[in-house]
């Protein structure tokens, strides 16, 4: 496990790439949570994975063992990145003030295993990506390199995350649940710029762990109301030169059609901000998102 940021540049003159620069840190702590998730998979895989039992009053859309949904998810994005080179301290870069970002429309994967009643496995993956081309209002200082104004310039910005969690009810009925969530997640954001005078790129990738809470309520037999919430904090004391935080707010609802087959609508929130070293990124994504469930 490791924590780190990639830079590289091309120019017209120069050296062909900059160095690499690794900074290790959290290895402890996202091997730990990590750990935490793998150790919990014996506790419950000695029961036969069969779907759980659940009563006859059970609400529509619990009787079941895996479940899988996909979304569209159209979030407003904000935020800023900042990165040094060469001893350059970077500009403070607007996403959509300085690069023109606009909202644009991702997808997202979810898979539920559920082995008994109150236990849960989840996987997800959500990859955003936003591309503009501008021409820049100001100058910048990118990874070393500068971009004057009114100079055509082309962005990227790629952001993936894969959350490995273990979910567990400590409060089970049958109209709802309440229970506690520890995550393992893989973050890793690109950030690129290509314009006449060079290119210039920087990665930062992260393994974490997350914990949260998870809440589920029936108002129908068929109609259920779902809370999600989970994060972390590193403070800049734990770790010379590193900061933190991620946070996670997902509220929907679920129209469940049949026992094998739901239709959702919720709000999702996702924020974090990242410093390492003089690098520096501060994004939010927040918005309506709309999905199918298919449980067996």
């Amino acid at each position: 496990m490791q924590f780190w940021t990639d830079r590289a540049a091309c120019r017209p003159s120069g050296p062909a790439s900059a160095p690499v620069f690794r900074f290790r840190c959290l290895a402890g702590i996202a091997i730990a949570g990590l750990a935490t998730v793998a150790l919990l998979v014996p506790a419950v895989a000695h029961a036969q994975y069969a779907r759980p039992e659940t009563s006859a009053s059970s609400a529509i859309g619990e009787n079941y063992h895996v479940e899988a949904s996909g979304t569209l998810w159209n979030p407003d994005v904000a935020g800023h990145i900042s990165s040094e080179q060469f001893g350059i301290i970077g500009s403070n870069i607007d996403f959509v003030d300085d690069l023109a970002f606009t909202k644009t429309r991702f997808k997202d994967l979810r898979i539920v295993l559920r082995p008994t009643r109150k236990a849960k496995f989840r996987i997800e993956y959500t990859p955003i990506e936003y591309t503009a081309e501008t021409t820049l209002k100001r100058d910048i200082v990118f990874n070393g390199q500068k971009f004057p104004v009114s100079l055509p310039i082309s962005s990227t910005f790629d952001w993936k995350v894969w959350r490995f969690g273990y979910e567990y009810d400590l409060l089970y009925r049958s109209r709802g649940f309440v229970g506690v969530l520890l995550e393992g997640r893989y973050t890793q954001m690109n950030a690129e710029r290509n314009a006449p005078v060079g290119d210039e790129f920087t990665t930062a990738r992260a393994p974490l762990p997350a914990l949260g809470v998870v809440a589920r309520g029936y108002v129908l037999p068929d109609v259920a109301l779902n809370f999600e919430l989970s994060g972390f904090k590193l403070p800049p004391t734990w770790v010379k030169g590193y900061e933190a935080n991620y946070y996670d707010w997902d509220i929907h609802g679920t129209v469940n059609v049949t026992n094998n087959f739901g239709l959702q609508a919720g709000w999702r929130r996702m924020t974090t901000f990242l410093s390492i070293k003089s690098d520096l990124g501060d994004v939010k994504f927040q918005g309506l998102w709309f999905g199918a469930a298919l449980r067996y």
